[in-house]
């Protein structure tokens, strides 16, 4: 896929932005890309920002559930993470999570380049699924 393929003028407004981040040299592959891995890290943590205010305690990511890479995330790219919550449960919760880039070259023109869907669980002291408040559930 081209950068060029993609492109939106636009942030999504129906999401929340929880992230914001630039990848840095030490953070590529041998390709020269950034390392999916650390895009994963950063997904991780951009999807539990909702989770821990409605868990309001211990949470643990439990599943990934869905990740599609679109697009590489070059060095100097200004990530942007938008995540909303798409399920609550009785204990977990299951979040969807956009990621967008603004290239460095391109600013203003934002090309998606992953997105995901994760699902936390909140746990007590002992690391057990734990209950939502049910004023969340509703």
């Amino acid at each position: 896929m081209t950068d060029t393929a993609h492109v939106h003028h636009e942030l999504p407004s129906d999401k929340e932005l929880v992230l914001k981040v630039i990848p840095m040299p030490a953070d590529t592959n041998s390709n020269g890309d950034i390392f999916g891995g650390w895009v994963m890290a950063q997904v991780d943590l951009a999807g539990s920002v909702l989770p821990a205010r409605l868990i309001q305690g211990r949470m643990a990511t439990v599943a990934v559930n869905e990740f599609i890479f679109k697009q590489p995330v070059r060095v100097g790219d200004l990530l942007s993470f938008f995540a909303e919550v798409t399920r609550v449960g009785n204990t977990s919760m299951t979040v969807q999570v956009e990621v967008y880039a603004e290239r460095i070259r391109t600013q203003g023109r934002y090309a998606k380049v992953t997105e995901a869907k994760l699902t936390y669980v909140a746990i007590d002291e002992n690391g057990r699924p734990r209950p939502i408040a049910p004023a969340v559930q509703a």
